[in-house]
Parts: structure tokens; C-alpha cells; sequence
């Protein structure tokens, strides 16, 4: 195919990244409402691509698994949907459109791929438009009277619910303006093994709102072996739903669970106040002397900790790539707590293999967990996780699904006595936090 022909002064392209979807789309609403040949592309970036380790991904199948999902919805509308492999520097200085649109990404490598593109577009004349859609408030929306960025959850959230009016979650009307599509016939889409990838094994949470899940998330969230968790985490980390209706599902059926999309919002707007997110967001935190043993951590990951809530939780996410936050919590305080592992290390191995793995959340959830980050949990609270076991597995079905060997002379003794741990890591932030009065 000649894209040097399609893709003309008169083509307008629309940027699809973490907005998966073609309905109430913020950019491709705009895109679609001011220009009359769209022509929806996607990019699989090299420079993204090259640093993921395997090459089974599940994310990479998710991804283009929605892809064609959107191809085929496009292909209805007598237009089409543009795969490219490719850098994106590399793909916007091929060409010379009419303009492009997409919607904000508020990483750190994303914000300065934006920069450059928007020079390099900027000298050709073409305009990049960007809008925002992944969140309802972003960067600083949602700030203190003085104008700082808030570092606490709750002051935010309270701020953050006084802020919203029903403008904000109303959706985008895109479908009005279908007809104002880029017309071609079905463009050619490389295949996985062009992309250097293979198709993961297993299956995908459904995109499903679930509306008696989200009304009983407050009673039902915490317990790992029943249903009582969204699953959408995966579908609002790729964008394939819209932020804005489930906000207003939640502003409906239960608080707490808009409470869980305003956390998101918060580590969002940390991410972009505070971008370093290598180091600890409290300094002292950096002084601590981890212990970091290979063998220990390696364990962790695959499950063998002889802690059964911890590896059931370990097994779950190296066979799904999901892992239930209230387990998330558990096992982060069991790496960084028990066996002194360095925050960034489970941030690393979380990174490579969770499906809804997003920089902000994830980082803030690991310091969190550390006791390193903003309104973090103190570091003298060190789960126990036979407690959460009696707590919130008492019938240890969760347990059972993924440990099965649980009670058979097969499984490990504990990797390390959870009363020494306890004494241990207390001993070693103090001696950290000392370091710093």
C-alpha cells in the first residue's frame, strides 16, 4: 500500500494510544467534529517494544486483540483503521498531514515523545492537537488554595468530588460525526510475529461493566476468592472504557469504588508533580540498607515463599497477569517488609507482567507499601499475612485455586520466621530514618 497517497494534506490522523476505543473518545471526537477525512492510526512503538522482556506479553496480545476489534468497527463505517511498527518520529516525518489529534499521556517518556513530535510537526506546519481523556482532572486541576499540588489522599479526593460537576463525565458524541471518517478499503495489519511477538496463552477480563459487582465492591472488594472486584483495571489502563462513564456508574452505585478511581487520579497527579519516581518520595527512605538476596527475591516471584496468601498471589499474576489489590498489598509488604527487598524490584517485576500495569499507580502502590511514598502506610505496619489469611481467605479458597499443594509435604517451610522479619525491618528503617533527624 503507498500511504504517501492516503495520508495527504487533506488526510487528518487521529493518534489512537491509551483510548482503545471509538466512543466517547475526547481527541476523536474533536478530530472527527472539526476535519472531514479521519484516518484512525495506532503505532507500535519500537522504542517501547525493544525494552519488553517477553515475548509472549500479554499486554501486547491485549492490545492488538482491541486493535482489530476497532479495525473491524471502523471497516463498518467504510473506513479503516492504520497499524504502523514503527518509532513515532520516524512515521510523523514520512509524512505531511493535514493535521493530528490524539489525547494527553502524562508519562514521563510519553511527555517527551509529545515534545518532540510536536517540533517536529510544528516545522512542517501541522498542527498537534491533544486533548484530555484517560482522567477526569489531570495535572493541576485538583489543587491545595495555594496553588501546590496535594500530597495526601483524602484532602484530594474531598477537593476532587467539590471540583466534579456532571460536565466533566459527559460523554463524547462521536458517533455523530462517523460519516466524517477517512472512506478506504480495509488497510493491511502486521501480523504478530512482524511485531516480534507471539499470542499469550489464557484469556482476558471481559469488558463488562458489572453493575452488582461495583454495588457491593465496599462489602466484597477485599476478599480474593470471590468475584467482588471490577476487573476493569486492565480496560482502564488501555482505555477500551471510558473514564467518564464509569465515574458516573460510580457516582450512582457505590462511593468506594469511585474512591478507587480517584486514587488512580491522585497517583496520576503525583506522577506528573513528581516525576522522579525512581527515588523514594521521602529521601530518607533511600538511606535504607536492603538486603536484595537474589534467591529470596526469586522465590517471591515464582510463588515458593512458604507463605501460601503470598504465592497464591504470585501464582495468579505469572498466569494471568492480574493479581487482586487487596494480594497486591500483601505481597509488596511481604518484599519490601519480611525479606528487606528493595521497593523497585517488585515495581520492576510487577511492571514486566501485570496487564494493567501503569507507571503511576504502580509506583505509587509499591511506595506506598515501602512506607517510601506520599501518604504512604508508616513503616512499622508490617502485614501479617497469616492474619490476612484468617481475614480475608478464612476458607482459604483463593488459596486452594492457586496453591493446591498448600498443606502437603510439598510445599516449602517459611522462607524466613514472620516474628524476626517483623523485628528486623523495623530495626533497619530505623537505623535509616536515624541517619536523616
Amino acid at each position: 500500500m503507498n500511504l504517501s497517497k492516503t495520508i495527504t494534506k487533506d488526510t487528518t490522523l487521529f493518534w489512537l494510544r491509551r483510548d482503545l476505543r471509538l466512543t466517547d473518545n475526547a481527541g476523536l471526537y474533536h478530530a472527527l467534529k472539526e476535519n472531514n477525512k479521519v484516518l484512525c492510526v495506532f503505532i507500535f512503538d519500537i522504542n517501547i517494544l525493544e525494552k519488553l522482556e517477553d515475548k509472549d506479553d500479554k499486554r501486547i496480545t491485549f492490545i492488538y486483540q482491541s486493535l482489530a476489534h476497532i479495525k473491524t468497527e471502523l471497516e463498518s463505517h467504510g473506513s479503516s483503521l492504520l497499524v504502523v511498527h514503527n518509532t513515532p518520529e520516524k512515521f510523523f516525518n514520512s509524512f505531511s498531514p493535514n493535521a493530528v489529534y490524539t489525547n494527553h499521556d502524562y508519562e514521563p517518556y510519553a511527555r517527551e515523545r509529545d515534545f518532540l513530535l510536536e517540533k517536529i510537526l510544528s516545522k512542517k506546519n501541522i498542527p498537534f492537537k491533544s486533548f484530555k481523556d484517560q482522567v477526569i482532572f489531570e495535572t493541576d486541576e485538583v489543587l491545595k488554595d495555594d496553588g501546590s499540588p496535594y500530597t495526601v489522599f483524602t484532602p484530594y479526593s474531598k477537593k476532587w468530588k467539590a471540583t466534579l460537576k456532571p460536565f466533566y463525565y459527559k460523554p463524547y458524541p462521536t458517533e455523530k460525526y462517523f460519516d466524517n471518517l477517512f472512506q478506504t478499503t480495509p488497510l493491511p495489519m502486521p501480523t504478530m510475529d512482524e511485531l516480534g511477538f507471539e499470542i499469550a496463552a489464557g484469556s482476558f477480563p471481559e469488558r463488562v461493566i458489572k453493575s452488582e459487582v461495583i454495588k457491593h465492591y465496599h462489602q466484597q472488594r477485599d476478599y480474593p476468592g470471590i468475584e467482588g472486584t471490577s476487573k476493569l483495571s486492565v480496560h482502564l489502563r488501555f482505555g477500551t472504557v471510558s473514564i467518564r462513564q464509569l465515574v458516573a456508574i460510580a457516582l450512582k452505585k457505590n462511593e468506594v469504588w469511585l474512591n478507587e478511581l480517584i486514587w488512580r487520579e491522585f497517583y496520576h497527579m503525583i506522577l506528573w508533580h513528581f516525576p522522579k519516581v525512581e527515588k523514594a518520595f521521602k529521601p530518607a527512605y533511600d538511606q535504607i540498607e536492603w538486603r536484595n538476596d537474589k534467591d529470596e527475591f526469586e522465590a517471591w516471584c515464582k510463588g515458593e515463599t512458604g507463605y501460601p496468601i503470598v504465592d497464591a498471589g504470585m501464582r495468579e499474576l505469572n498466569e494471568t497477569g492480574f493479581m487482586h489489590n487487596r494480594v497486591r498489598m500483601i505481597v509488596a509488604s511481604f518484599l519490601t517488609k519480611h525479606l528487606l527487598i528493595d521497593w523497585r524490584w517488585g515495581e520492576a517485576y510487577f511492571a514486566r507482567k501485570l496487564l494493567d500495569f501503569d507507571l503511576a499507580a504502580n509506583n505509587g502502590g509499591w511506595q506506598w507499601a515501602a512506607g517510601s511514598g506520599c501518604d504512604a502506610a508508616p513503616y512499622f505496619r508490617v502485614f501479617n499475612p497469616y492474619l490476612q489469611t484468617e481475614k480475608f481467605d478464612p476458607e482459604r479458597k483463593y488459596i486452594k485455586k492457586w496453591v493446591p499443594e498448600f498443606e502437603s509435604s510439598d510445599y516449602p517451610p517459611p522462607i524466613v520466621d514472620h516474628s524476626f522479619a517483623r523485628e528486623r525491618v523495623l530495626e533497619a528503617y530505623k537505623v535509616a530514618l536515624d541517619q536523616t533527624k
